[in-house]
């Protein structure tokens, strides 16, 4: 997680002056002060403020456990979606065996070539990272099977529950286990 100084203060971060950078260091600092977001914690990684790193704690509900994420936001922002990549490993439909994230809200505001995502689904410059790691924490105990990113995980979610939690609660030890190193 980012450094006291580093969450003070965005004097000297890089980024400079550019509409995306001050945008971002509004949303940093507006997560930082937030008491109404359990569950999620956000620093800067070095002093730049277009890669955060993200920690979700999530509850009872969805497996508990400490799962983090790096979000990596692109110079277009807020016209371009960030990517979002856990390092926790995480075995779930919509996560890549890389740990990318994928979900309609973080792709490019075009018209998607196959015809699975209407744009209204796609992302908008109204998204903020408040609501796409409140996305993405829903994604995680509401999957969508319809076209998963990992395949036996979504194959296990339609057709054997019981394996699927088996798989999830390993991967929520392990994250109980190396969550805060």
């Amino acid at each position: 997680m980012a450094s006291p100084s580093t969450r003070a203060g965005f004097a000297g971060s890089t980024g400079g002056t550019s509409s995306a950078a001050i945008l971002l260091g509004k949303q940093f600092k507006q997560m930082q002060t937030d008491k109404d977001i359990p569950g999620i914690s956000c620093g800067l990684v070095g002093d730049s403020v277009f890669e955060w790193e993200i920690m979700l704690m999530l509850d009872e509900e969805q497996d508990s456990g400490c799962f983090r994420a790096r979000m990596t936001f692109p110079s277009e922002y807020p016209h371009m979606p960030p990517t979002l990549s856990f390092s926790t490993p995480l075995f779930h439909p919509n996560v890549y065996s890389s740990g990318e994230v994928c979900i309609s809200i973080l792709h490019p505001p075009e018209d998607d070539k196959y015809g699975y995502e209407s744009a209204a689904e796609r992302w908008s410059p109204v998204q903020t990272p408040e609501t796409i790691l409140l996305s993405v924490i829903s994604m995680l105990g509401s999957p969508n099977d319809e076209s998963p990113a990992n395949i036996e995980a979504g194959k296990l979610w339609r057709e054997d529950r019981k394996e699927f939690r088996k798989r999830v609660r390993k991967c929520v030890r392990e994250s109980q286990e190396s969550g805060w190193d």
